[in-house]
C-alpha cells in the first residue's frame, strides 16, 4: 500500500473517548477517598496492578504517580501521569483530571488524558469518566486500538466501576466479589460446556447406543428414536447459548439445575443398571448440581459492565478532553 494511500486509511480509523458512568448510594467523601488513594484504587480498578505516588517536587503541581499492569508470561506495562484535583470546584461536584504516558517501545499506549467527576444528586452520587489515548505502530495500532484494545479497556473500566459500588454501597471488599465473579464464571463455563458436549457429541454427531436405549424403553419406533435424539441434543445445545446469555439469572440457573435433575431420574428410571456403572447418572448429575448452586450464589456478587452507562448523554453537556 502507498503512503498517501495508508494515510487515508489511518484517517478513516475513528476512535471515540472512553466514557463510563455509574450512579452509586455512598457520599462523596466517601468515594472520594476509595478513588484518590492509590493503594485503594488498585484493589478494585481491573486495568492496574499497582499505582503509587511519587516524591513530590516542591513547587510542582499536581501529584506525579507510577502505574504497572501484569499481562502475563512475567511482563508487565508501566507508566507514568500527573493528578490533579478540585475538591471543591462547584457545589456538590468534585473533578479530579489526569495525564498519563507510557515510554515502553512495546506498550501500544503511547499517552493520554482524562478525567473523574462526582456529582451529588438526590439518590446518591454520579460518578463519571472520561478519557482517551494516543497509540503506537501507526495503522496496526489503531485497528488494534479501535477493534480490540479500546472496547476491552471500556469493559474492563464499567465491570470495575461496579465493583466499586459494591465497595462503597455494601462494603464488600474487592478481592472477596473478585474471587465469586471467578467462581461464577467457572462454573456457567462448565455447566455450559457439559451442556453443548452432551447435546453435540453423543446426540448429533453420534447416536449414542445407550441414549437410544433410554429412548427404545418409551416405546418409540426407531424413526421416532432418532428424531427424539436430534431435538433433545438440540435442545441441550440451546440450554447451553442461553445458560451463557443469562448467566446472571438465578431462575435460568435454577431451572437448568431442575433440567439436569429430571434427564438424570429418567436415565436412571429407565435404565437401572446404569448406576452400577462408573460416571453414571448419579455420579456426574451431583457435581454438576453443585456448580449450578455455586453459580447462583456469586450471582449478587459479580459486577457487571452493563449496569453503567457507556455513552455520554448530550443533554448533560459534560466535559471533554
Amino acid at each position: 500500500m502507498s503512503r498517501t494511500g495508508n494515510k487515508s486509511l489511518v484517517g478513516k480509523i475513528s476512535v471515540q473517548p472512553i466514557y463510563v458512568e455509574m450512579r452509586m448510594r455512598c457520599g462523596v467523601e466517601e468515594l472520594w477517598h476509595l478513588t484518590q488513594q492509590p493503594k485503594l484504587h488498585e484493589r478494585w480498578d481491573l486495568r492496574f496492578t499497582s499505582i503509587d505516588f511519587l516524591p513530590q517536587s516542591e513547587g510542582r503541581e499536581g501529584r506525579r504517580f507510577r502505574y504497572r499492569t501484569r499481562i502475563g508470561f512475567g511482563a508487565a506495562v508501566e507508566g507514568f501521569g500527573t493528578t490533579k484535583t478540585r475538591p471543591h470546584s462547584a457545589a456538590g461536584r468534585r473533578l479530579s483530571t489526569l495525564r498519563f504516558s507510557s515510554s515502553q517501545k512495546w506498550s501500544l499506549l503511547r499517552s493520554g488524558a482524562g478525567y473523574w467527576q462526582y456529582e451529588e444528586t438526590g439518590e446518591g452520587l454520579r460518578f463519571m469518566t472520561r478519557y482517551t489515548y494516543s497509540t503506537r505502530f501507526g495503522t496496526a495500532g489503531k485497528l488494534a486500538d479501535r477493534y480490540m484494545f479500546r472496547p476491552l479497556m471500556g469493559w474492563a473500566t464499567a465491570w470495575s466501576f461496579d465493583r466499586l459500588r459494591m465497595w462503597a454501597e455494601k462494603g464488600w471488599q474487592p478481592e472477596l466479589v473478585a474471587a465469586m465473579a471467578a467462581i461464577h464464571l467457572a462454573s456457567i463455563t462448565a455447566l455450559a460446556g457439559m451442556w453443548l458436549y452432551e447435546g453435540i457429541v453423543p446426540k448429533l454427531l453420534h447416536d449414542s447406543g445407550t441414549e437410544l436405549g433410554m429412548l427404545a424403553g418409551l416405546g418409540l419406533t426407531s424413526t421416532a428414536q432418532s428424531l427424539a435424539l436430534q431435538l433433545l441434543g438440540w435442545g441441550e445445545a440451546a440450554a447451553a447459548v442461553i445458560l451463557v446469555a443469562c448467566r446472571h439469572s438465578r431462575a435460568v440457573i435454577t431451572i437448568q439445575a431442575a433440567c439436569l435433575l429430571l434427564l438424570s431420574v429418567c436415565g436412571a428410571a429407565l435404565r437401572p443398571e446404569l448406576l452400577a456403572e462408573p460416571f453414571n447418572p448419579l455420579t456426574t448429575t451431583i457435581p454438576l448440581l453443585v456448580l449450578s448452586a455455586a453459580a447462583a450464589i456469586a450471582v449478587p456478587y459479580c459486577p457487571r459492565a452493563s449496569r453503567c452507562l457507556r455513552k455520554q448523554p448530550r443533554a448533560k453537556g459534560g466535559r471533554s478532553l
